[in-house]
C-alpha cells in the first residue's frame, strides 16, 4: 500500500481546517511590517482576504508604490495592527489596489529585465 500522499499534521500547526502548511503570524512578520511602515512615507494598509491558496494578509503600500505583505490572523487584527502603526487601512476587496503599487511593480520588472538583458549582452 502506497502512502506517499497521506497528510500528516505539521509541527506547530494550530487548529484544523484546510491549508496544510499554512503559517500564522510571527514575530518576524510583525517586525517586518513595523520596519516598513516606520521607514517609508505615506504608508497605507490593505487587508487582503483569505483565498484557496493564501492566508489573509496585510499589504502595506508606501507613497512611491513600494509594497510588502505578510500573513495576519484575521481582518480585525490587521486593521488594529495598522492603526497601532498609525497607518490607515482598507479592505482590498472593497477599494482595490492603488495605481502607484502597480506602477512601482512595473518599474521593478522593467529594471530587472534591463539588468538581465545587459548581463546577457556582456556574456556574448
Amino acid at each position: 500500500m502506497l502512502r506517499w500522499f497521506r497528510r500528516r499534521p505539521r509541527k506547530g500547526r494550530s487548529g484544523g481546517g484546510s491549508g496544510a502548511g499554512r503559517r500564522g503570524w510571527s514575530a518576524q512578520d510583525k517586525t517586518h511590517l513595523e520596519s516598513f511602515a516606520r521607514t517609508r512615507r505615506g504608508v497605507e494598509g490593505f487587508v487582503e482576504p483569505r483565498t484557496a491558496v493564501t492566508d489573509m494578509t496585510l499589504l502595506l503600500v508606501a507613497s512611491d508604490g513600494e509594497w510588502t505583505r505578510r500573513r495576519v490572523p484575521d481582518a480585525a487584527f490587521a486593521h488594529e495592527f495598522a492603526n497601532k502603526l498609525g497607518v490607515p487601512s482598507y479592505d482590498a476587496q472593497v477599494v482595490g489596489y492603488p495605481q502607484r503599487m502597480r506602477d512601482w511593480t512595473s518599474r521593478q520588472a522593467a529594471a530587472q529585465k534591463d539588468i538581465l538583458g545587459k548581463a546577457g549582452e556582456a556574456s556574448t
